[in-house]
This record gives C-alpha cells, structure tokens and sequence, in this order.
C-alpha cells in the first residue's frame, strides 16, 4: 500500500505488466519506500529483514528486467505527452554510475583513467567499476519533464580505448549498428513511436549526438532534431564544408544571455547570431549508403573572449527551418533545455546516492537504477511544476492530510481564504522543510530542498496517522 505523498505511485504503475502481481504489488511498496527515504540505503528504506529480504529477491529475479520495472511510466509518460500541446523536446543523453567493488568483473567497466605516477614517474592507468545509461526524457518548451520515453542500460566487459582503435581501423568506415552511438539512434526511434506523433518532437542532444545517421532516420521517420555539431561536414558541391561556408555569412543579430562565471557570479553575454540553410553531404565512406540533406546551421558565439570564462560558442544544427532572428533565440532557447537531463542525472547520483550502492552484480544494480529513475522524475517533476505551473489546485499532488500537516508546520502569515491555496503555495511549504528560507532575494526552490522537504513531510505524515492509536482521538 501506498502512503499519503506517494499516492502517484498507483498511476505510475498502472501500465506495468509483470504477469504475476505479487511481482507488481512488490514493484509497488518497494517504490514507496525508496521515495520516503530518498538517498538512504535499502535496508534503512525498507526498516525490517522482511521487506529487506524481499527487496533483494526483487532485484535478482530473472522474471523482471528494467523494461518491466519502467513500462508503466513509460505508459504515464505517454498520457502526459497526449494531454499537453505545443512543440515536445525529447532530450537524450549518456551517464555513468561507478562503483568501488572487490569483484568489478561482476559489473563491468565504463573507462580507463590516468590515476597519478609511480615512483618512476611512469602514468598508471585505473579502470572504472561501473554502469552506463541512456536516457530520453520528455519536457515541454517551458522545462516541464513530462517523463522518461527510452531507457538503454549497458556496461563494458572488456574495455577498448578509442585511441588504440583507430590505429588499427578508421571509424567512419565502422557500420552505425557496431558502434555504442547506435543508442542514439535506438532511443529516437523507440521515443517517435511510443509518443506517436513525431512532427512534433524534437530530438535534442550534445555533440555526442552529433551523427549523420540520425539526422538520415529522423528524415525517415517524420520527427525532428537539434545537436550541437563538431564535425566540419562536406557542403554545397561537396567541394566545401559547413565552417567554410558559415564564415562567409554575416551577423544577423545580436542575442543578450545570462551567464556565471567560475566564482558564480551572474553576468550578462551578447551572442553574434548567424544561421543558414544548406546542404550538407554524409562522410565520403557513407555517401552511397546515405543521401544528402538539406540542413539549418545555427552559430552564436560571443565577439570577445572573457576574462573569467569560456567564450560561448555554439554551433547547432537542425533540420528545422530558421529564417528570421526570433526564431533563431527560440532555438538557442530549445537547446539550452538540453540541461534538464543534466540536474535529472544529478538527481539521480546526489538525492538517489546510486552509486552507493551496495548491489553486487550488474542486472541488480540496473534494475535498482530503475526504481530510482521514477523517484528522480518524480522530484524533478514537483520541482519545476511549481515555476511551470503553481497556480493549479494542490489536490493533485497532496491529500488533504498532508495539506493540514503543512498549514500546521509551515503557517501562512496572512489570512488565505478557503479553497485559495494552489500547488505553489504547498511546493513551497515542502521546500521550507527541506531548508528553503523564501526569502523575496532568493531563487525559486530547487531539487534538493524539494526531496529533503519531502523526505520530512512522509515521516511526518505518517506520524499523524498513527498517533490516535497510541494516545486517542
């Protein structure tokens, strides 16, 4: 059974398919403990040896796999999608988990890494216990995550490093489907369909993303996509390339950004903005396998380098049309989201704690990751519906016993009239618990407060309900 602030937990599960119950019911409590106790171990989430003991029989039953564990919210995230309008920014990107463990081989590895020098002053190299994960998560244009559309776990048994590779073969010449980077390509397309209306969507990832084949299977399947480029691809004729042609298109405006220096100081930087349509040609290996397309580059680069930080130089490209300065900023805009999955990453790695944990083989932990992932967006969720949307009605994420704990804990210092108080009143309450002081200087209540808060007004809820069976009514 779920408890009061995790009541979602019921329609976030209602699409998974288990075929056998208890697996579900299981999958169900095991949830609503981790999320009251976020970051905490399972044994301390789940308070007794029972419940202990049956999370980890969870975890290591062959009969359930991540796909299970996620399906449901895929479902939800499907619905959620279906009930918003507007331009949908499926945003993807790659994590890793490490883990310290006497038997690494049980897990995997992610990379090899210079650990300092020896005595002889020779490099050592260490290779890295760990985890990989591939996610797709679905926001709206204003930050909203609606939820996770595609999820690839995977490890590496036998690391390969890139440099060694390359003397023995050249990459581009390497199939897509024999590279790690067909994740790429796998999530987009589970994403197209699963949200099924791909004119809408738009693909957004960093230069990791940056491959011809994607670009050629978005074409195919009617759907979108923005990635900062690295690769100085052939254009026009063949007889050029993008850059070449890029430095003879003039500035076409001039867009002011917020930016932070090292010392966290808010500051403001003007971008230069140029943006053409062109063709652009796929590598010289692939150019029988993949046709040409006709592409939208996009530069904003500051006209000066600071003195206390990076220059801002991006370079996009989409196969949206932008013709006009408004829509280049709008653009600019879509991809600075991109920064989303990067606090929902860090909300899995701080406020879940994954990589501390204690799971010793690879399919354990990976399911483990999984149950923590519905946690994360959870959080997330709460976090930027309250800047998205605080005006909604607060039943629709707390009971009303939990609304009554608040007023109780947190005050407000004037006089509400019935019924006025929205979601964003409560979210804040919530934040104050975990530490937010509301102060007018201080910045809406970010991740970390808001699972804190949670965390608190669980156990304090709980108390309350149980209290008139210890001392009466």
């Amino acid at each position: 059974m779920v408890t009061g602030a995790n009541t979602w937990i019921e329609d976030e599960l209602a699409g998974c398919r288990f075929g056998d119950e208890r697996l579900e019911r299981r999958l169900s409590t095991l949830l609503d403990q981790m999320a009251g106790a976020m970051g905490d171990s399972i044994p301390l989430a789940c308070q007794d040896w029972a419940n202990t003991k049956a999370a980890y029989r969870f975890f290591s039953n062959d009969r359930v796999s991540e796909g299970d564990i996620l399906s449901g919210h895929f479902a939800a995230t499907r619905q959620r999608v279906a009930a918003t309008t507007g331009p949908l920014l499926v945003l993807q990107d790659t994590t890793e988990f490490s883990f310290q463990r006497e038997h690494p081989e049980k897990i995997g590895q992610t990379c090899r890494v210079n650990s300092g020098q020896d005595k002889d002053g020779r490099f050592r190299m260490h290779t890295v216990c760990g985890l990989l994960m591939h996610a797709s998560l679905a926001v709206t244009t204003e930050g909203l995550p609606l939820g996770l559309g595609a999820v690839k776990f995977w490890t590496r048994t036998k690391f390969k490093g890139t440099a060694a590779l390359k003397r023995k073969i050249n990459p581009t010449r390497v199939p897509i489907e024999e590279k790690e980077s067909i994740r790429w390509l796998e999530n987009l397309r589970r994403t197209t369909e699963l949200f099924g209306d791909p004119g809408r969507c738009v693909h957004v990832g960093d230069r990791e993303s940056d491959i011809y084949e994607l670009f050629c299977l978005a074409q195919d399947l009617g759907t979108h996509f923005l990635v900062r480029t690295c690769v100085d691809r052939l254009a026009l004729d063949g007889n050029t390339t993008v850059d070449a042609v890029m430095e003879e298109v003039a500035v076409q405006g001039v867009h002011a950004v917020p930016v932070r220096d090292a010392k966290g100081r808010v500051g403001t930087a003007e971008v230069e903005l140029t943006y053409r349509s062109l063709r652009v040609l796929p590598p010289i290996g692939k150019q029988k396998r993949y046709p040409a397309l006709i592409l939208t580059v996009l530069h904003a680069r500051e006209r000066e380098e600071p003195a206390d930080r990076p220059r801002i130089d991006w370079k996009l490209l989409t196969d949206l049309p932008v013709l006009a300065p408004e829509a280049a900023i709008e653009t600019l805009r879509w991809y600075a989201m991109r920064w989303k999955i990067e606090v929902f990453h860090k909300i899995l790695k701080s406020g879940c704690k994954v990589e501390e944990a204690r799971l010793r083989s690879a399919d354990r932990l990976v399911k483990l990751i999984a149950v923590y992932s519905l946690v994360s967006w959870r959080v997330f969720w709460m976090t930027m519906i309250n800047r998205s949307a605080p005006d909604i009605d607060a039943d629709i994420v707390f009971t009303d016993r939990e609304q009554q704990v608040l007023d109780f804990l947190v005050p407000d210092k004037a006089p509400t009239l019935t019924g006025s108080n929205t979601l964003g009143i409560y979210l804040t309450k919530v934040a104050k618990l975990g530490g937010y002081l509301a102060r007018r200087c201080d910045p809406p209540p970010g991740n970390t407060v808001m699972w804190r808060g949670m965390a608190r007004l669980i156990d304090i809820t709980l108390g309350s309900e149980i209290a008139p069976q210890l001392v009466g009514n």
